[in-house]
């Protein structure tokens, strides 16, 4: 699919590394339970990279030592400890604030589809300011499937109420591009987001390719019909 001017209906947003920066609260949380366990912190550029990949990435290179049965006994420590400070140096990237709010003022809905668990998306969206701004907040266990599955972006298409042809979705991780791909909208790979070093948004298949969040707020006005 062609991202063409004025074709677009609905933009929805992968939420971490894409509409919001939450890696200093989730890397901070990493950081400080690897000193309670005995471990040096890993270098926050590292941990930022890795933060798309949720709570498991986070422990695997947090705790490389350990198998996954173990790693995966930890995601619940992780969690509540990530939840107290779900939103102390989170905020949305440089820039999107104004894209929304042009997005708001136009009448153009927009949305979050994300793989975070709702216990932390909803409570997070609801900090910023952004929950009931926001069209549909699908978390990843809304449903009992996630990303690369088209099923949470086909549920915000039907809760907005708009064909997923008519609409975009932005993310920075293969799994984002996958999932817009399979539901059938037009894709932008947020090449600003948390990537790793040994990936390469070029190769997901995106429609097009955002390298900031001033490309990506002309990409996405143009789209949907707004002067930026």
């Amino acid at each position: 699919m062609q991202i063409q001017d004025n074709a677009f209906d609905l933009v929805l947003f992968d939420l971490d590394g894409t509409l919001v920066d939450t890696a200093p609260d989730m890397v901070a949380t990493l950081q400080e339970m690897q000193g309670d366990h005995g471990y040096d912190p890993i270098a926050y550029e590292l941990g930022r990279s890795n933060v798309s990949n949720g709570a498991m990435g986070l422990l695997r290179i947090g705790f490389p030592d350990l198998d996954e049965d173990t790693r995966a006994r930890l995601i619940g420590e992780y969690i509540e400890r990530y939840a107290d400070r779900l939103c102390e140096l989170t905020t949305l990237f440089a820039g999107l604030d104004t894209l929304l709010d042009q997005l708001d003022d136009a009448g153009c809905p927009w949305g979050v589809v994300t793989n975070k668990p709702e216990r932390l998306t909803n409570p997070l969206l609801e900090q910023l300011g952004l929950y009931h701004r926001s069209v549909c907040a699908i978390s990843g266990d809304t449903l009992s499937v996630r990303k690369p599955e088209p099923g949470p972006l086909l549920l915000g298409c039907d809760i907005a109420g708009i064909d997923a042809g008519r609409s975009i979705y932005i993310g920075d991780a293969e799994r984002d591009i996958q999932a817009g791909l399979r539901a059938g909208s037009a894709t932008i790979a947020a090449a600003y987001g948390y990537i790793t070093a040994d990936d390469d948004p070029r190769e997901w298949g995106a429609d097009i390719i955002a390298v900031d969040t001033q490309e990506l707020t002309q990409i996405v006005l143009k789209a949907v019909n707004l002067e930026s």
